[in-house]
């Protein structure tokens, strides 16, 4: 007797195995990107991760929460967030959204942002709905949009010149009003907001922000508000929470992601702050998805949350703190890329820059033309021959723009100074090749 499989032969089912919702939604910016950077040797300023440690009171919450007597922390914790975890987001952001929030009602923990996120879309997205992005924007908004059944509608931010030997700042990219008004139809149910936003770096000002909430109140639209990089606000800014704003409470859900809040992606905890006649509906995606998020993992950034409420706006302040950290960071990069030949944009916020590149690409030999945008052919050819990852803006736009912005590239910053002074070699080193000693 044969064993069962031993020969058994190849057979194809005849029926169509894929849903339609994943049509053309297969492939991914950072799959590719990330196999790259481990393929070969480089310094990787791609995938926005930090490379430097958590604050030590993290690490010690962690250790403690899974090394303590209280053994309840290896096991399920309440499905819709750990409860000291839901406390103290409700008392946290309470404060700051001007809302009493209940922590059983009005906040819900995720596995990362990223599960927020696609809550949002299945829960309240349907057949036929459109959901308004906002160029350049986070890769994985499109294609949620998409598997929810919906139709993503672009409106993109624009450049403006900056002064005469001025470099541009992400302030210089700005909506232009009557566009992003005739984007809101009928048939709108959401607008994506991600302020500061990924990859630019702009910190929507008050005014925008309440030009965008008026025009929700108007339409009666949801607002899914991405605030994943809150406290990382340069130069003064001001990061504004558009729930706070007259109307916006009731139709916003805000995300919040402690991986970006306390460097600790890994750890993968993410939340939604909202009204319950929202969050329900969410609630019943996540039950029937991943369920349950890590009990230790949440008891650990409960009690960094309840160190920073104590600390709130003092200098020890870790919020603070990262915040001045990483604008000496953005600092250098911006001198490292203009020492290498690009001309940055610099950021208001998150630990994301982009770089126009266009005066290296004489240097570069003739890439291969294909359907595949420059920037992602001009990175390939950057890890390969420099040793230096970044990732393609082109990315970040719907398919009719992607070819009008590949002439940009998106570094990360939130790096150790060795990794950032590695990147500044190769990067000075390439100049140096091209124009001589």
């Amino acid at each position: 007797m044969q064993p069962i499989g031993l020969y058994r032969e190849e057979t194809k089912m005849s029926r169509p195995i894929q849903a339609r919702r994943l049509e053309g939604l297969d492939k991914n910016v950072w799959v590719e990107f990330v196999k790259l950077a481990a393929t070969y040797p480089a310094v990787n300023l791609g995938q926005g991760f930090p490379d430097l440690p958590p604050p030590d009171f993290v690490k010690e919450a962690f250790v403690k929460a899974v090394g303590g007597e209280n053994i309840m922390l290896h096991q399920y914790t309440r499905v819709f967030g750990h409860p000291a975890l839901v406390t103290i987001l409700a008392r946290f952001f309470g404060k700051l959204l001007g809302q009493d929030l209940d922590p059983l009602t009005n906040v819900l923990v995720t596995v990362g942002a990223y599960e927020a996120l696609f809550c949002c879309f299945q829960a309240l997205v349907d057949e036929g709905d459109e959901v308004i992005l906002i160029e350049p924007y986070f890769d994985c908004y499109e294609p949620m949009v998409k598997m929810a059944g919906g139709t993503p509608v672009f409106v993109q931010l624009r450049p403006k010149a900056a002064g005469a030997g001025k470099l541009m700042s992400s302030g210089d990219w700005q909506l232009d009003p009557a566009e992003l008004a005739s984007r809101f139809t009928k048939r709108t149910k959401a607008i994506v907001l991600n302020s500061p936003n990924n990859p630019l770096g702009k910190v929507f000002r008050r005014e925008e922000m309440e030009f965008i909430a008026d025009l929700c109140v108007k339409h009666d639209v949801l607002c899914f508000s991405d605030e994943v990089y809150e406290w990382l606000v340069y130069d003064g800014k001001e990061h504004i929470r558009i729930a706070s704003l007259p109307g916006m409470w009731d139709r916003t859900i805000t995300i919040g992601s402690a991986g970006k809040t306390f460097s600790t992606t890994g750890w993968k905890v993410g939340w939604t702050l909202g009204p319950d006649h929202l969050l329900k509906h969410l609630r019943t995606v996540h039950q029937n998805a991943v369920y349950h998020c890590p009990t230790a993992a949440q008891e650990a950034v409960a009690q960094a949350f309840q160190r920073e409420l104590d600390h709130y706006g003092k200098p020890d302040s870790y919020f603070v703190q990262l915040a001045q950290e990483m604008q000496q960071k953005r600092d250098w990069l911006v001198q490292s890329l203009i020492a290498g030949g690009m001309k940055p944009i610099i950021p208001e916020g998150t630990y994301f820059m982009m770089a126009d590149y266009s005066e290296l690409k004489s240097e570069v030999p003739d890439l291969p033309d294909s359907e595949e945008p420059y920037d992602s052919r001009f990175i390939k050819w950057m890890i390969k021959n420099k040793g230096l990852v970044a990732i393609p803006v082109s990315a970040f736009y719907g398919t009719p723009h992607k070819r009008n912005f590949d002439h940009l590239i998106r570094f990360c910053f939130v790096k150790e100074e060795a990794t950032l002074k590695a990147a500044d070699d190769i990067l000075r080193r390439w100049r140096l090749e091209k124009t001589g000693p």
